[in-house]
């Protein structure tokens, strides 16, 4: 697939916005179907409750609570469309790589391939630290204070709002060596700068650290402030790697 022309081995502009065309409508149609699922899932199975779980020691024998008659309705449906866009993730990432593949050179996609499968893992790992360790430290920090003052009356709209953001916000920052491994293959930045910025990096990782999870500085800011200079660690490894074989695939070539 190339990207315009019309002569042998390229598909004309308007072909392309065809195909795109197509991709994004199986891409919904599958979102839609897993969706349905999803609804199904979160309707026969607790799926609610494994993310209240992390709160429940804390509550006092109490439930989260809601404000609007439509409120479990509607918290229904948006479990039911994140459960069907974590299944639907597959077929989307598939419709997007097939529209894109073809425009890319083999060592491209060699670089790329690897890098979804590792990304997925990066993701899932850093998803579940954020839920068996960060959270149930955050809200114990959080919900420590002023409890001589203070009843809690937590509701569930924003008790999910806080979940989502935190097991999202340690599912992408767990991301940053698939992000190094790429710029390093497109020669923005290279090992040698990586060493060298060290100690900035560790900088910018624990202000970013602070700030994703509240709290106390000694607990929940190092839980992901260590594995994320693990990770930058591991990404200066991967960099090297990188340019070592691109190193021993120009000598072959040359």
């Amino acid at each position: 697939m190339k990207y315009f022309g019309t002569s042998s081995g390229e598909m004309p502009f308007l072909d392309h916005l065809e195909e795109l065309r197509w991709r994004i409508l199986w891409s919904l149609l599958a979102i839609v179907v897993f969706t349905i699922i999803g609804f199904f899932l979160v309707t026969q199975y607790d799926v609610l409750g494994l993310l209240v779980a992390p709160i429940t020691p804390m509550l006092e024998g109490t439930r989260l609570q809601y404000l609007s008659p439509t409120t479990p309705f509607f918290i229904t449906l948006k479990l039911a469309l994140l459960v069907g866009l974590l299944l639907a993730s597959p077929i989307v990432i598939f419709q997007l790589w097939a529209f894109l593949s073809p425009a890319l050179l083999p060592s491209e996609k060699k670089a790329i391939v690897p890098s979804l499968y590792f990304g997925l893992v990066l993701f899932m790992a850093g998803v579940a630290m954020a839920y068996f360790v960060a959270l149930p430290v955050t809200l114990q920090f959080t919900m420590g204070f002023q409890t001589e003052s203070l009843q809690q009356a937590i509701v569930i709209e924003e008790y999910l709002s806080f979940v989502t953001r935190l097991l999202l916000a340690f599912g992408i920052v767990f991301e940053m060596p698939v992000v190094i491994l790429l710029l390093t293959f497109l020669g923005l930045v290279t090992p040698e700068f990586l060493a060298d910025k060290r100690r900035h990096a560790i900088a910018i990782i624990t202000v970013v650290s602070a700030v994703i999870t509240p709290g106390d500085v000694l607990t929940i800011t190092l839980l992901m402030m260590v594995p994320l200079v693990i990770l930058y660690e591991v990404s200066i490894s991967l960099s090297r790697v990188v340019v070592r074989r691109r190193a021993a695939s120009a000598a072959l070539q040359s």
